[in-house]
Order: structure tokens, then C-alpha cells, then sequence
């Protein structure tokens, strides 16, 4: 069965040809503006790597992206599916690996603890982050 080696954020976060390429990634905190408004936008890159035998091969399996906070608040979840082909040549029996790279613009409504966790089947990863809420104008914003 396929299995997720990892889930993780970055400031920005693209999968080209089957490579992640990860900008300002494994971070554990992030600030987010805030103005008379509200709070402001923070771009966040995910990427996720997920490992298939052999078998699981040229097969899609439905993954589960959702972001939580520390209450428990369900922020958004996305339904995808991830698949990897065996390319030519590759030895009998060896594992593949599909990576996804999502980049959300995500309106957090408050300071805390956030889980964005990724689901694969009764398998799953997440990493944890904080979100520190500053005044527009606050030093490092």
C-alpha cells in the first residue's frame, strides 16, 4: 500500500517532472500582518511525498489534505488523488515515489497552534506550525 513519507509547509512550494521544489520550507512559525481590516493574507506552499510499491503503481489513491487549529476548528480540507506510472526501464520491484505541491492564501483568524495534515487511506503525517498575529507596521512585517 502507498504510504505518505512526509507532509510539510514552506513559503512556497512547486512539483515539476516529478521534483519538489521547496522555497523557505520546514518552517514553525509564520507572522501574519494585521490592520484595521482584520487579519491579513499569508501565502503557504505544502508539499507532500508519498511512497508506492511496485504494486501500487499506474493506481490512484485519494488523498486528504486539512488544516486545523489547536481547538480543533476544521479550516479547509481537500480531496485529491495521487498516482505514480513505473517509467522505462526502472528494476522490477521498485518503489516510486508522487510528490504534490499546493500554495494556498490562507486567512488565519487568530494567533495559535495550527495542524495541516495529510491522509492517506488509515495512514497519515502532519506537521504542526504557529501563527504569530503582528500589527502592520511591527518590527519583522
Amino acid at each position: 500500500m502507498a504510504e505518505i513519507e512526509y507532509v510539510t509547509v514552506a513559503n512556497h512550494a512547486e512539483a515539476i517532472n516529478g521534483l519538489l521544489y521547496l522555497q523557505g520550507a520546514g518552517w514553525t512559525d509564520v507572522q501574519q500582518p494585521v490592520g484595521p481590516a482584520g487579519p491579513g493574507i499569508v501565502h503557504i506552499g505544502i508539499a507532500v511525498s508519498i511512497i508506492m510499491g511496485w504494486n501500487d503503481t499506474n493506481k490512484r489513491f485519494p488523498l486528504v489534505l486539512g488544516l486545523t487549529d489547536e481547538d480543533g476548528a476544521e479550516y479547509f480540507k481537500l480531496n485529491v488523488q495521487a498516482e505514480a506510472g513505473r517509467p522505462a526501464g526502472i528494476p522490477a520491484g521498485s518503489d516510486m515515489r508522487s510528490v504534490l505541491a499546493l500554495n494556498a492564501e490562507v486567512q488565519f483568524p487568530k494567533s495559535g497552534g495550527y495542524e495541516l495534515r495529510a491522509e492517506l487511506g488509515e495512514k497519515t503525517r502532519s506537521v504542526a506550525f504557529r501563527v504569530r498575529q503582528s500589527p502592520l507596521g511591527a518590527a519583522g512585517i
